[in-house]
C-alpha cells in the first residue's frame, strides 16, 4: 500500500490469466452477476452490475417504445473486429465499448479502433444513464496498466486514440496522476500518435485538472450529458453543471493550444431552447467540439427514453452549434462522445450523412 495526501492506496500489479492454447482470451472484468445485481470483483470489493440496482416502478416508467429504423448499427463481428477484441482482452483493458454496451462497437472495432476505459471498470459514482458498474475500489489501481495500454495501441498502430475513465473519487486526485501516466506512456512509445482524454470532472480540483491537460493530450474532454435542468437526477449527484463548465474552461485557460470538447445526450426530456442553452453554455467557455448523440436506455433500471430525435433534427442542432462557432459539432443518432474521434476536425460531420 501507498499513501497519497495520507489516504491508504492500494497498487496491484495485475497479470493476466493463464491462456488456454488457441483459446481468446477472457474479457478482463467480466461477471456472472446479472444487471443490477451486487457481485464481488476479483480485487475483493463489491459493485453493482450495469450500475443501477432495480427501483420501484422500472416497468411502468413511461418510455418512448421501438426503436425508429435510423438506429440501426452495423453488427459486431469480422475479422478486424475479432482481432481488436483480442488484443483488447488479452491486454486486460476495460473498453467503454464493452462496458457501456456501445451500439457503435461493431463499426468501431472493424476499423481497428477502441475507446480504452482506464483504472478498472468500477465506477464510485451512479449515473442514472450509464450502465458501467458502480462501486467503491477503494484505492485500487493497475500499476502495469500504463505501460499495457501504450503496448497496445503500439500493436494496434493507431494515429488517434481516445482514453476515458471511471471515476474514481475514492482516490484523492480521482485519478488525474493515473491518466496522465498513461497519456505519457503512450506518447513515449508512439510519439506519432494523437491521445484524446474523455476524463472525470475531478471534484473540480483544478490542479488535477492541470495533470491530464499538461500530460501530452491533444484534445482534453468532460461530458456536460444533458442539459441544466435535467443534470440531476441524469447524473450523479456529485456531478454538476456549473463544475463541468468550470472544468473545461480553466483547461481552455490553462492551456489554449489544446482542444477542449463536451458532449449532450438528447432524449431525455430536454427542449430545443434548454438544448441551444447548453450550447450556448458550452461556447462561452471556449469549448472547441461537442457531440450529441441520442440517448438509449441500457437496461430497465435506467431511465427511460422520453423521445427519439430524428435525423433531421440532429441536422438542426449542429447547424445551431456551429454557428455559435464551434469547430465541429457531430450530431447523429448514433453518435457518442468518442465516435470517429479522429475525424472530429474534417469539417465533414465525421462523414455521416446530413438530410
Amino acid at each position: 500500500m501507498s499513501g497519497l495526501k495520507g489516504i491508504s492506496v492500494v497498487v496491484e500489479q495485475v497479470s493476466a490469466p493463464r491462456a488456454i492454447a488457441g483459446a481468446e482470451p477472457a474479457a478482463p472484468f467480466a461477471t456472472a452477476a446479472r444487471s443490477g445485481e451486487k457481485y464481488t470483483t476479483a480485487q475483493g470489493f463489491t459493485a453493482i452490475r450495469d450500475g443501477q440496482k432495480p427501483r420501484a416502478g422500472d416497468a411502468a416508467a413511461t418510455a418512448a417504445t421501438g426503436k425508429p429504423r435510423w438506429l440501426k448499427a452495423l453488427p459486431a463481428g469480422g475479422e478486424r473486429y475479432l482481432r481488436t477484441r483480442r488484443n483488447v482482452h488479452a491486454h486486460r483493458l476495460a473498453t467503454v465499448c464493452e462496458e457501456a454496451k456501445c451500439p457503435n462497437i461493431g463499426e468501431c472495432w472493424n476499423a481497428g479502433t477502441a475507446t480504452i476505459m482506464l483504472m478498472g471498470a468500477v465506477c464510485t459514482r451512479a449515473c442514472r444513464f450509464c450502465a458501467v458498474d458502480t462501486g467503491n475500489p477503494r484505492g485500487w489501481l493497475d500499476a502495469g496498466e500504463p505501460a499495457s495500454v501504450a503496448h497496445s495501441v503500439a500493436l494496434l498502430e493507431l494515429s488517434y486514440i481516445v482514453l476515458t475513465s471511471v471515476n474514481r473519487d475514492d482516490l484523492p486526485d480521482g485519478g488525474a496522476a493515473h491518466i496522465a501516466a498513461c497519456v505519457r506512456a503512450i506518447r513515449a512509445r508512439s510519439p506519432r500518435t494523437a491521445v484524446e482524454a474523455l476524463v472525470p470532472d475531478f471534484q473540480g480540483v483544478l490542479r488535477d485538472v492541470e495533470t491530464v491537460v499538461d500530460s501530452g493530450v491533444a484534445v482534453f474532454a468532460q461530458n456536460l450529458e444533458t442539459v441544466r435542468r435535467l443534470t440531476h437526477p441524469v447524473r450523479d449527484a456529485r456531478a454538476g453543471y456549473a463544475q463541468t463548465l468550470a472544468v473545461l474552461a480553466h483547461a481552455k485557460r490553462h492551456r489554449p493550444d489544446v482542444l477542449t470538447k463536451s458532449s449532450l445526450m438528447l432524449g431525455l426530456g430536454e427542449s430545443d431552447a434548454e438544448i441551444l442553452e447548453a450550447l450556448d453554455d458550452l461556447r462561452a467557455v471556449h469549448v472547441d467540439i461537442v457531440t450529441l448523440g441520442q440517448y438509449l436506455r441500457p437496461t430497465p433500471h435506467h431511465l427511460p427514453v422520453a423521445r427519439f430525435v430524428t435525423p433531421e433534427q440532429f441536422a438542426q442542432y449542429r447547424a445551431a452549434g456551429l454557428a455559435r462557432g464551434f469547430r465541429e459539432v457531430v450530431a447523429g443518432p448514433l453518435v457518442r462522445s468518442s465516435y470517429r474521434a479522429e475525424a472530429a476536425l474534417a469539417g465533414n460531420n465525421v462523414g455521416l450523412s446530413v438530410p
